[in-house]
């Protein structure tokens, strides 16, 4: 019996030594295992090709970069809704603005304008014989003069010959008076006074140099002289405006002329005083229409004899007494609206403290100025897109979301699916070489017009290789004026919507070049116009094999491509540094 009781307390004993032993690397490993699945969750996409999507690290399938973790935080949103990164954001310049009401609220109506000088009070300080400026008085613009004031002195050889003329008629003024009498006029009508007259002849001397008095008090708001110049009879020399009182002119549009009159009294307020309010009255509105803003110009005239108010300056009015007809009116940048044809669409802000965005369709009524009036789809403090529109639109077609041209969404690309792209593309005989983007129809015409895009991207790029800023910007310019050359009526539909988005990156970029000679700064710049140009040389051909280079080491050792018409790497971000570092990662036939 006691033997059995031995073996029974063995058996337990060993159950409970192995529980301990392996019962909790079992948790472990199950922990382990759940942790492994978590993981097997990370997407991974490419910065340059958000449709991408792998369930592990690795090349991005169409440019060859390093993969990185997809977002996670994209739980919690709606089915139509999708993040940008605070990067993405900065880098589009996308900005937006939160709804509001129309400006009339009540009876009060609130205009902006900006602050002009007063053309009644302006004056042109002219010469009334001809010569070469001696002396300038008048040192730069902005500088006050006064009425009476020496602004200039004149050489003048017709002045010289016709004091001349004086000593000498006024030797036989008894004689010949008339002749005399004719000679002081003519000096008169040159604008001498008579005590300079009476001066010349009773000393009978000539003077060579003649000063040019102001005939006004005021500023000098453009000098259109220097020392040394030769003018001629009637020359302007310089406008002189007097800022004791200055007009504030305000745009109102076409369908509000009617709750205005002459006389209304007019409350005026700048961002430069923000406590102060200056009163004043209507007094002109302008009655011609401007057909490209449908505006017309309301006019105030303020006192401005402390100087508060200087032209060029915003201002803002707000109008009493104003019948208002359209209550709850809503008011949208027209930059805010994409529109297919059939339907206008703008993209909220659905978060005020994260970039989350979703389309929205709207019903636009009238257009007015820079400004569509919303029907429907819109209220009072929502928040939507009104910088970088075309690129939110694109990421929303990236992401599989809603946008412009699909309004029930699309599909994201897999990495499986993109591989098979791949693969398909390899297998096609016409090409030796990957085509790794789905090319669009477009016209012969049109791939023209690009070609004569790419065409000057060569030049800007082998620019760089040489390391000639200035031949860099110069180019960069001769880019955007071919890009302005290009007919967007000769792509309809899709094809003309990627092009729309395509062609306002590539001229961000390249205006970005075009404004700095910074060597290291037009390389920054080059990198993003190189990849738009990329996608639009991908999607559209240039009727030319066209290379994709990539350098590894380019873009803080983070990678950059550029495009060439030659195998050859000749590395356009390091110049005579690096020259050949780089490979080609795909050619385009």
């Amino acid at each position: 019996m006691k033997k059995y009781i031995v073996y029974i307390g063995i058996l337990v004993t060993g159950l409970l030594l192995g529980w301990l032993l392996f019962g909790g690397s079992s948790n472990k490993k199950t922990e382990h295992n759940h942790s492994e699945i978590e993981e097997t969750n990370q997407m991974w996409t490419c910065s340059m090709h958000p449709q991408i999507m792998q369930p592990e690290a690795g090349d991005c399938p169409i440019c060859g970069m390093d993969l990185i973790p997809s977002e996670s935080s994209a739980d919690g949103l709606g089915t139509d809704q999708f993040k940008l990164t605070e990067n993405a954001i900065a880098l589009a310049n996308i900005q937006t603005t939160i709804v509001g009401e129309s400006n009339v609220e009540g009876n009060a109506i609130k205009l902006s304008g900006k602050i002009a000088e007063n053309e009644k009070a302006n004056a042109v300080q002219v010469s009334y014989f001809s010569g070469r400026i001696e002396r300038l008085n008048v040192s730069f613009t902005g500088e006050k003069v006064s009425k009476g004031q020496l602004l200039a002195t004149i050489y003048s050889p017709e002045l010289y010959a016709a004091q001349q003329e004086l000593i000498t008629a006024s030797t036989i003024k008894e004689s010949q008076p008339a002749l005399y009498k004719a000679v002081r006029n003519k000096l008169k009508l040159w604008k001498l006074s008579e005590k300079q007259i009476n001066q010349i002849e009773s000393t009978g001397k000539v003077k060579e140099n003649f000063p040019v008095y102001a005939t006004v008090s005021g500023t000098v708001t453009d000098k259109l002289i220097e020392q040394g110049d030769y003018i001629k009879q009637g020359q302007p020399l310089l406008k002189i405006a007097n800022l004791n009182t200055v007009w504030a002119n305000f745009d109102v549009y076409e369908n509000q002329i009617e709750l205005f009159k002459k006389g209304q009294e007019v409350s005026v307020s700048t961002n430069a005083y923000a406590n102060k309010v200056f009163k004043g009255k209507v007094d002109f509105i302008d009655p011609i229409l401007n057909n490209k803003t449908r505006t017309v110009t309301l006019r105030v005239v303020l006192n401005n004899k402390n100087d508060v108010f200087k032209p060029g300056m915003f201002v803002s009015a707000n109008i009493d007494g104003v019948k208002n007809e359209v209550k709850g009116a809503l008011s949208i940048p027209a930059s805010a609206v994409l529109w297919t044809g059939e339907r206008s669409v703008v993209y909220l802000k659905t978060n005020p403290d994260q970039p989350v965005f979703e389309m929205h369709e709207v019903k636009l009524g009238n257009q007015i100025g820079n400004e569509y009036e919303v029907l429907v789809g819109l209220f009072v403090s929502d928040e939507i897109v009104t910088n970088g529109t075309f690129t939110v639109d694109a990421a929303a077609q990236l992401k599989g979301k809603k946008s412009m041209m699909n309004k029930d969404g699309g599909k994201v690309m897999t990495g499986h699916e993109g591989h098979l792209g791949m693969e398909n593309n390899a297998s096609n005989k016409e090409n030796d070489h990957t085509n790794m983007t789905e090319r669009l129809e477009a016209p012969k015409a049109f791939q023209k017009q690009l070609k004569n895009v790419y065409d000057n991207y060569i030049n800007l790029k082998d620019a760089l290789v040489e390391d000639n800023t200035n031949k860099v910007s110069i180019d960069a310019n001769i880019l955007l004026d071919k890009l302005s050359q290009v007919d967007m009526k000769l792509v309809k539909d899709k094809t003309h919507n990627h092009w729309m988005s395509l062609a306002k990156e590539i001229k961000s970029s390249a205006t970005a070049i075009s404004k700095t000679t910074d060597l290291k700064e037009q390389r920054s710049h080059f990198k993003h116009l190189s990849s738009h140009l990329i996608n639009s040389v991908q999607l559209f051909g240039v009727n030319e094999k066209v290379y994709v280079k990539f350098c590894p080491m380019a873009n803080n050792n983070k990678g950059a491509h550029w495009l060439s018409k030659e195998e050859k790497v000749i590395n356009p971000y390091f110049g005579e540094a690096m020259l050949t570092c780089g490979e080609v990662k795909q050619v385009i036939e």
